[in-house]
């Protein structure tokens, strides 16, 4: 327990447990799950899990994000197929188009994020595309890495968690 006196309502303790989980996680220190309190455990548990749903949230907007990407590098490709002075449709958003003409196939406009473009060449805007996609999937491969260890843990810290309970529990 800590050194300075503090008042032991279920919050605070639950507090003061994910402190120290979080200490003797940062430290390396190996998690002796076994000799946890109930409460311990609970909040370990807790917080595996809460970890984990937000690492499934991050991976499933990667995924968006690496589909937009893949969608807009063939659309790239697409657009540079097409002979100048082509008429065609340009989507504004992902239901309102309006008619257009293609006047360079040459140079394109490059979401670069929070509303700010940068004109490249059609070979620098496809390989701008593959760069985001590539990095996006590294990020999803160590972050899927990440999660199933976090799955891990609530998995081991909820066996254990029944576990200590059953013991817990009056015999009938």
């Amino acid at each position: 327990m800590p050194s300075k006196k503090f008042c032991q309502t279920p919050s605070t303790v639950k507090q003061y447990f994910l402190v120290r989980v979080r200490e003797m996680a940062s430290r390396g220190v190996g998690l002796e799950m076994e000799k946890m309190s109930v409460e311990q455990l609970r909040a370990l548990k807790e917080q595996a899990d809460l970890e984990f749903n937000l690492f499934q949230d991050s991976l499933n907007n990667i995924r968006t994000a690496t589909a937009r990407l893949e969608i807009a590098s063939t659309a790239l490709y697409d657009l540079s197929l097409r002979p100048q002075g082509k008429k065609m449709l340009v989507p504004l958003t992902a239901s309102l188009y309006v008619p257009g003409t293609l006047d360079d196939s040459e140079k394109v406009l490059v979401d670069v994020g929070t509303g700010y473009f940068i004109e490249k060449t059609m070979v620098e805007g496809e390989e701008y595309c593959e760069r985001k996609i590539n990095l996006l999937k590294s990020n999803y491969d160590q972050l899927l890495e990440v999660a199933a260890k976090k799955k891990s843990l609530a998995d081991e810290t909820g066996a254990i968690l029944q576990a200590k309970l059953k013991q817990l529990a009056p015999v009938q």
